[in-house]
């Protein structure tokens, strides 16, 4: 479930974010935007035919849009767009009402069931990591102001759990240590512990070990999956 909000891209949220550490030096930084724009530009130039594909697939499902516009809190709290392909029924929000996804639901189309299982829904966003929004590793890109339920049924603002501000400290990711090894239902708080192990111990070989790790659980369509991934 998420907050209204009205917020543009390239806008700054008002929170006091941490700067980088000093370990995180200019050669690992250069090594890792290489690897990213390298991997990016690759990543779209291959799956071109799979954009043509998918898009006729969701669009001739039920005629809704084939892309999912939303905005996401990048590097120091900037604000950025990205696109995703379109997993739900059209108005999903309207018909269901504002809700975190859950195993098995009821707003997730046929098509968008595999698009999730396989990461393929997440295709447009690497041109945000060619653009330098976000990076193949990091910490998972949060809405701004997003809002998640736990325990009973109580309502927490993730800008309000301990760790946050400190996941800004790098690009967000489209994976990383909280995306393959935590569970999809724990807590945002035991989330947030992975994405900062992550940053104390980031490296390139670290990410291209991630890397690796994730395209294997987009071959078994495991990303969707309670428990464990790999």
């Amino acid at each position: 479930m998420n907050m209204p909000h009205n917020i543009d891209a390239g806008q700054s949220l008002s929170v006091s974010y941490p700067q980088t550490p000093e370990h995180a030096g200019v050669p690992f930084l250069f090594a890792k935007r290489a690897l990213d724009i390298s991997l990016a530009g690759l990543g779209l130039l291959l799956s071109l035919p799979l954009w043509g594909l998918i898009a006729l697939l969701v669009k001739v499902q039920d005629g809704g849009p084939v892309f999912f516009r939303d905005q996401r809190v990048g590097q120091g709290g900037r604000v950025f767009g990205v696109l995703k392909f379109r997993t739900m029924l059209p108005d999903a929000d309207r018909l269901f009402g504002l809700k975190q996804a859950t195993e098995d639901d009821p707003r997730v189309t046929p098509l968008g069931r595999i698009l999730r299982a396989t990461a393929l829904d997440e295709l447009p966003q690497l041109w945000n990591i060619f653009l330098g929004d976000m990076s193949f590793v990091g910490p998972r890109a949060l809405r701004p102001g997003e809002i998640q339920t736990q325990g009973e049924g109580e309502f927490v603002c993730l800008e309000s759990v301990p760790g946050y501000t400190e996941r800004h400290i790098v690009l967000p990711g489209l994976t990383g240590i909280a995306q393959i090894y935590a569970d999809r239902d724990v807590s945002p708080r035991a989330k947030f512990r992975y994405d900062r192990l992550y940053i104390r111990h980031r490296s390139v070989w670290l990410d291209m070990r991630l890397i690796l790790l994730s395209f294997w659980i987009t071959f078994r369509g495991r990303w969707e999956k309670r428990g464990q991934k790999l």
